[in-house]
């Protein structure tokens, strides 16, 4: 999920990210601007009310930029557990304006996310949702990736054993997905050079079409996204960080 925060005067923006699809479906990137410490510290603090501390990424920063009288505040109080049901989804603030898009797994949660958000701010600011039913093909591709990672060797695009093993099991999964379009997307760490970095990702993303398509998968319901180092999930700045960020992810369209 995205949340994305503009005041009315400079730019502020807060992300929010919770990759529903994503080879480690719980992590939450929180990026973007705010004015001072304090707003910083804020919203770290409502976070791990919510989330546990080894699910939060932060890239914070603080810079002298302007914001609405309790914006500070308003973020905090939208910041609950229930945004946890939302996957795929983007939460942005424009000026007084919040608005709300993605998807919910039970139709009960469209109504009362929404009326959750209502509850949670004040005068002058307002809530708009657009929430949807989420697939349930998703759920059967996240729970055969088991949150696992497809492992290539060192800085190449060839497959190891055990790399193949967990397509094997998805091309299983994905053969139960008739009709349905599957987006194989790869990611790297933060090492090398940013360009390289795009082009491996790119063509390890290509590997894993390859190999589906020798297990029977159909090449028109698959396509491919390198996006490098673009997407952590993790901080590449340890060793572990960077191994979670080397990933594939795959998003039922």
């Amino acid at each position: 999920m995205k949340i994305i925060f503009k005041p009315m005067i400079k730019s502020i923006i807060l992300y929010l990210g919770l990759f529903s699809y994503a080879s480690y479906a719980q992590t939450i990137v929180v990026e973007g601007v705010v004015p001072n410490d304090e707003s910083k510290q804020a919203i770290l603090t409502k976070m791990h009310t919510v989330y546990s501390s080894d699910q939060i990424l932060d890239k914070i920063q603080v810079r002298a930029v302007s914001a609405p009288n309790g914006w500070s505040d308003a973020i905090a109080n939208i910041i609950t557990p229930d945004l946890k049901k939302v996957s795929q989804g983007k939460l942005a603030v424009q000026g007084t304006q919040i608005n709300l898009t993605g998807k919910v797994s039970n139709h009960n949660d469209v109504e009362s996310v929404s009326k959750l958000l209502q509850s949670q701010i004040n005068s002058p600011f307002s809530v708009n949702t657009n929430l949807s039913m989420s697939q349930n093909e998703q759920k059967i591709v996240d729970d055969t990736l088991k949150n696992r990672i497809v492992e290539f060797e060192s800085g190449s695009v060839i497959l190891t054993p055990a790399g193949m093993r967990i397509l094997d099991e998805m091309s299983v999964a994905l053969s139960k997905l008739e009709g349905k379009s599957i987006k194989i997307i790869g990611h790297t760490d933060s090492s090398g050079d940013s360009k390289k970095n795009l082009i491996l990702s790119q063509g390890r993303a290509e590997a894993v079409k390859q190999y589906l398509v020798a297990k029977h998968i159909l090449a028109e319901k698959l396509t491919t996204s390198g996006l490098g180092s673009e997407k952590p999930v993790a901080d590449n700045t340890t060793a572990e960080g960077r191994k979670k960020n080397r990933r594939i992810e795959f998003e039922v369209l």
